[in-house]
C-alpha cells in the first residue's frame, strides 16, 4: 500500500503542475489588471502604479510571473492580496474553513439519509414508499439548489410566524441567514460552536439536497440489478438472512461506484455550496470568490484554485484507497 501511495503522490506532481499552469494562463487573459483599474483614481500618481507593478512583478513576462509563483507555492505562500496586501493564505483561510463546514455536514447527510433511502427503494421496489422517495428525489434533482434554498427561507419564516402568534416563541425555527448570532464574540467556546452548528443546519442540507436525489436514484438502480443476480439468488438458497443479504452483498459492490466518486466529491460540494453561501449569506468561499474576481485580485482567485485543485487530487487518492477496502478484487501491489 505505501509503495502504491508514494508512486502516486510522485504523480500527482505533473499534474498540478498542468493544472495550474492552465489556471494561470487563462487569468492572463483578462484585460487589464487590479492596477489598471487603481490608475483610474484621480488620487493615485503614476509612480505609485509602477512602484507596486514592479513589487507584485506584474511587469515581468508572463512565464516569468508563473515561475515565481509556482516557486513561492513550493514554500507554501501562495502570493499577496492586491486589494489587502496581505498574504493569500490569510484572506481565503477563513472562507475556506467557513465552507468546509458545509461541505463536512453536506456529505454526512448524504450518506446518511442517501444509503438508507436507496436501499428502501430498491427493496420494496414499486411500493407506494417507493413512489415516494423517487417522487422527491426527482424534485431535488430538478430543483436548483439556490432556488431551493429561497423556498425553504420563505417557509421558515412562515413557520417562525406561526409559532410566534401561536405559541410566543421562534426556538423551535433554525436561522438561515448568516454564521453566528449576534454578540457571537462573547460566547463561551461551546456554545460558539453550538450557535454555528445551529446556523449551518439549514444551509448544510440545501446544499445536500441534489447529492441525495441523485445519490439515492442511482443506488436504488444498482441495488435493483445486484438483487436480481446469480450471486444473490445463491446466498438466498443457503439460507442467509434477509438482512445479510441486503446489507452483506447486495449493498457492497452496488456502493462501488460511490466509493470511486469520492474524489470529486469536496470540490463539487464547495462549488455546489456557492449560489447557497450567497443566497443565505453564509461567508464562505464564493462570496470571497466573487470580490476577487470583481477586483481583479487574481492571486486570490488562484489561491482558490490551487486549493481546489489539491482538494480533488487528495480526494481521488482516497476513493482509490477506498475501493481496494470495499471490492476485495482490488489490490495494490
Amino acid at each position: 500500500m505505501l509503495p502504491y501511495v508514494i508512486r502516486r503522490f510522485f504523480h500527482l506532481i505533473p499534474t498540478f503542475i498542468g493544472a495550474t499552469l492552465l489556471a494561470f494562463m487563462i487569468s492572463q487573459l483578462v484585460p487589464g489588471d487590479f492596477l489598471t483599474t487603481k490608475a483610474l483614481e484621480p488620487n493615485v500618481r503614476q509612480e505609485t502604479i509602477d512602484r507596486l507593478r514592479a513589487q507584485y512583478g506584474l511587469d515581468q513576462p508572463v512565464m516569468v510571473q508563473y515561475v515565481r509563483w509556482m516557486g513561492n507555492i513550493v514554500r507554501g505562500d501562495l502570493g499577496l492580496s492586491f486589494a489587502s496586501n496581505q498574504p493569500v493564505m490569510n484572506v481565503i483561510r477563513r472562507p475556506i474553513q467557513n465552507s468546509l463546514y458545509l461541505v463536512v455536514l453536506a456529505t454526512v447527510l448524504l450518506w446518511l439519509m442517501a444509503v438508507p433511502l436507496g436501499v428502501f427503494s430498491a427493496v420494496r421496489q414499486y411500493s407506494l414508499g417507493d413512489q415516494v422517495v423517487s417522487a422527491v428525489s426527482y424534485f431535488g434533482l430538478a430543483i436548483p439548489n439556490f432556488f431551493f434554498a429561497q423556498v425553504l427561507i420563505l417557509a421558515i419564516f412562515l413557520f417562525r410566524g406561526f409559532t410566534r402568534d401561536t405559541f410566543g416563541y421562534t426556538d423551535l425555527v433554525f436561522p438561515v441567514a448568516g454564521m453566528t448570532s449576534n454578540g457571537w464574540e462573547e460566547f463561551s467556546p461551546w456554545r460558539q460552536f453550538w450557535d454555528i452548528a445551529h446556523h449551518m443546519v439549514v444551509p448544510g442540507f440545501v446544499v445536500a439536497t441534489a447529492g441525495i436525489a441523485g445519490f439515492t436514484r442511482v443506488l436504488r438502480g444498482q441495488m435493483v440489478e445486484y438483487l436480481e443476480s446469480d450471486f444473490i439468488r445463491t446466498a438466498r438458497a443457503k439460507g442467509l438472512g434477509s438482512r445479510s443479504v441486503t446489507y452483506k452483498h447486495a449493498l457492497r459492490p452496488a456502493i462501488i461506484p460511490f466509493v470511486a466518486g469520492i474524489g470529486a466529491l469536496l470540490p463539487s460540494l464547495i462549488g455546489g455550496a456557492g449560489l447557497v453561501e450567497i443566497v443565505m449569506a453564509w461567508p464562505g468561499i464564493t462570496p470571497r470568490l466573487i470580490d476577487a474576481i470583481t477586483r481583479q485580485d487574481i492571486y486570490v482567485v488562484l489561491g482558490f484554485l490551487v486549493i481546489s485543485s489539491l482538494l480533488l487530487m487528495i480526494g481521488n487518492l482516497i476513493s482509490d484507497l477506498l475501493l481496494a477496502t470495499v471490492d476485495p478484487r482490488i489490490r495494490f501491489s
